[in-house]
């Protein structure tokens, strides 16, 4: 019963991981809630040698067992538990297995074959069994342990970097552990997640603050609370909590880039300084390397940027946001020709990026390409609106190709939106509106 007590505590007060809780210290045998035939002696002394931690002599009694009574749930659960304990997954997964099959309304069974199916990373496996675990009765293992079956289908349901997931079902479960057992550190952070990842900004902010308040030096929470002001536009709050948290951990990667870009939306000139010292210290890390490149073209240093760029794009030759961003400092630097190969190259990847259609657009006219670039300006205005810079290269590009109508028509359209922002081109489209309305 020590080991019973043990496991109940620790899933109670959320101390273990959800699927590794499993790993740690899986429900011992006997504590199971259907009710069972008399125990056989062979079983029972299984149990015994492992409440030992005799994990052999327990093994091979329950094999001796198994080999005449293979649809035994008991022993079953008992030798998956005892394979969990020595690290042999792929046994216990089967044996666990086979157990749910013998017993399907063991509620610990479906629970611990679920954690374990987790950890394994065969998610959609795992949820059949923790939400069946859900409908059964704990019976002595009480609600504690199923608010873990809830909490474990909150993470498994959670949004995922890939795109998966479902917040509003991953809350849902959250709530249901809540009835069963009070909140832990654990769900604080998650409610505060899955809100901001439904976009309720408000609710999120309050679950991060509620978190630090219990816990005020919880790196999870800073960092948390940080990304949603900042997400806010609340700069100077997240420079605040950043300084405030960074004096606790002065080499912390996350809270140094964070408090980089609180001060780069600022304007402040800390902000590149910062961002170098990181990326010296942490070289290989390509976040980092991304928002050093721009902070480098914010401060004008073009070339520095884009060597940075060229360096991404070495690691991830499809990643058509750099192959823009290269474009770009190449532009800066009048590289026009390069620049051109390099927005070729993302329109080709990413047919629907508007940037890198105007960055095509741009190039081309510099080039001397009139077609191209009206080509790149009808892709580029399935996904971005007008502007005057635009305006005006359809003016120019129809000026070129001789198309006086429409020339004339883009002329005016680039001087009605432009309003004084580039003088020279309103004087050339003057100029040129003279000549071509005169004949």
């Amino acid at each position: 019963m020590v080991r019973v007590r043990f496991f109940l505590m620790c899933v109670a007060v959320g101390a273990c991981p959800f699927w590794m809780a499993a790993q740690v210290s899986p429900i011992p045998p006997g504590a199971q809630s259907v009710v069972q035939q008399p125990l056989a002696k062979p079983v029972a002394d299984a149990e015994a040698a492992i409440v030992k931690s005799d994990w052999a002599a327990a093994e091979k009694t329950l094999d001796t067992w198994l080999a005449a009574h293979p649809d035994d749930g008991r022993a079953l659960f008992d030798a998956a538990y005892v394979a969990d304990q020595q690290n042999r997954e792929d046994d216990a997964a089967g044996l666990y297995g086979r157990s749910v099959a013998a017993e399907p309304n063991s509620f610990e069974t479906r629970l611990m074959y679920g954690l374990l199916l987790a950890r394994q990373g065969k998610l959609s496996e795992a949820r059949t069994q923790l939400v069946a675990a859900t409908t059964l009765d704990p019976g002595v293992a009480g609600p504690a342990l199923k608010a873990r079956a809830w909490r474990a289908l909150a993470q498994i349901d959670k949004p995922k970097p890939d795109g998966t997931g479902d917040a509003a079902q991953a809350s849902t479960d959250l709530l249901e552990a809540l009835k069963l057992s009070p909140e832990t550190h654990e769900d604080t952070l998650l409610a505060a997640q899955l809100a901001e990842s439904q976009g309720q900004l408000d609710a999120a902010e309050q679950a991060y603050r509620r978190l630090l308040k219990n816990d005020p030096k919880s790196a999870e929470g800073e960092e948390g609370l940080a990304h949603l002001l900042l997400k806010q536009k609340k700069y100077g709050e997240a420079e605040t909590l950043l300084r405030a948290a960074l004096v606790q951990s002065p080499d912390d990667p996350s809270l140094t880039a964070q408090l980089a870009a609180a001060l780069a939306a600022q304007n402040k000139p800390e902000a590149l300084p910062l961002m170098e010292k990181l990326h010296t210290q942490r070289p290989g890390d390509q976040d980092i390397t991304r928002m050093l490149a721009d902070l480098r073209a914010q401060a004008g240093d073009v070339a520095g940027a884009d060597a940075l760029d060229v360096q991404l794009l070495a690691a991830n030759p499809g990643d058509t946001d750099l192959l823009v961003d290269h474009g770009q400092n190449l532009i800066r630097q009048e590289k026009f020709k390069e620049a051109f190969v390099a927005f070729a190259k993302a329109t080709e990847r990413d047919p629907a990026n508007g940037d890198a259609w105007s960055g095509l657009a741009f190039t081309a006219s510099k080039t001397g390409q009139p077609a191209v670039t009206l080509h790149a300006l009808t892709m580029r205005s399935k996904y971005l609106p007008e502007v005057a810079s635009t305006y005006f290269l359809w003016a120019i590009s129809y000026d070129t190709l001789r198309d006086k109508a429409q020339a004339i028509t883009y002329y005016h359209h680039f001087l009605d939106s432009d309003g004084g922002k580039m003088p020279d081109q309103e004087w050339q489209a003057r100029q040129r509106l003279k000549l071509l309305e005169k004949k």
